[in-house]
């Protein structure tokens, strides 16, 4: 059974005081460190699900996490040496430690090393405010009374509750697209594969005598191209691929052209720009409908060809 993680981002509503709290942007990224439960078994084509205590946010794919170093200032009540506590809103003793049960004056600081991790989802991103109550997402969890910031779930338990809710179609979205990125951002191969005749056909029946990228083709010209690494998965996904010309395959695979998954625009590498057949599409439009599961393989391609350093 495929995991979900449910990931707590309350905002400005957040009542612990023990750290400063992380820049969250619930529709794009999440970020959080070693100092969580379960901080690293988080994974590139993990489906995440966003919540603020009270309601479902949203549903995502992870399409990359970016990890890294840093000094994390956190705080605790001097008396017990706890970080188990809030801030009060009467009295001249501001703060309640759960852990001592009484009032103190102020938490005191400390700094430690942590790894800083942040996960990347917008580009499947479906925005579900309230679908599932907070009740329903904690029920749904692995330990439904668990506290933790990170929850792992069940992806076919989350998956009914949702069509249950009328949100099938999300449910679909993320469902097919979360196994598209696990394992890196890896170049595709174009050696035969065990099953890519039927893939290519079924492309073939699906877009017809056409190149993505320039157009009406005939077929013996034509090859199905995988937009992620088939190498590594070992499988064709639904909409995971798109007819291409024999030589703009093997360009698309090397970088040289890229898709903007947010536009569908093409981008044609520098090195090659200069050739008049390759040079005239820069800047085009793809030529065929894009699915959201192809948008998130194209998002994979271009981090790894445009935006990764």
């Amino acid at each position: 059974m495929a995991t979900v993680w449910f990931v707590l981002a309350v905002g400005s509503e957040r009542q612990h005081g023990s750290n400063d709290g992380y820049d969250d942007d619930p529709a794009r990224h999440y970020r959080w460190d070693s100092t969580v439960p379960q901080h690293a078994h988080l994974a590139a084509g993990d489906v995440i699900a966003l919540w603020d205590k009270k309601r479902l946010l949203g549903v995502s794919v992870i399409e990359r996490i970016d990890t890294g170093n840093a000094t994390k200032t956190t705080y605790f009540h001097d008396a017990c040496g706890k970080a188990d506590f809030k801030p009060l809103k009467t009295g001249e003793l501001k703060w309640w430690c759960n852990k001592c049960r009484t009032r103190f004056e102020k938490p005191q600081p400390r700094n430690r090393d942590v790894v800083t991790y942040c996960s990347h989802h917008g580009r499947a991103w479906q925005s579900l405010p309230g679908r599932l109550t907070g009740d329903q997402v904690r029920r749904l969890c692995d330990k439904p009374t668990s506290q933790h910031s990170m929850r792992p779930a069940r992806w076919e338990k989350v998956h009914a509750a949702l069509d249950e809710a009328g949100a099938s179609l999300p449910a679909q979205v993320t469902e097919k697209a979360k196994t598209v990125i696990r394992g890196g951002r890896r170049q595709a191969t174009v050696e035969v594969r065990q099953g890519q005749e039927t893939f290519r056909k079924q492309l073939l029946h699906e877009q017809g005598e056409y190149c993505a990228f320039s157009g009406p083709t005939p077929a013996e010209a034509l090859e199905a191209a995988h937009l992620y690494s088939f190498a590594e998965s070992g499988e064709h996904h639904e909409f995971g691929g798109l007819m291409m010309r024999r030589d703009l395959h093997r360009l698309f695979d090397l970088g040289h052209i890229a898709v903007n998954p947010d536009t569908g625009i093409l981008d044609v590498g520098k090195k090659i720009r200069d050739y008049p057949l390759y040079g005239q599409l820069h800047g085009q439009t793809i030529r065929v409908p894009l699915q959201p599961q192809h948008r998130v393989w194209l998002g994979a391609h271009w981090d790894r060809h445009r935006t990764m350093p």
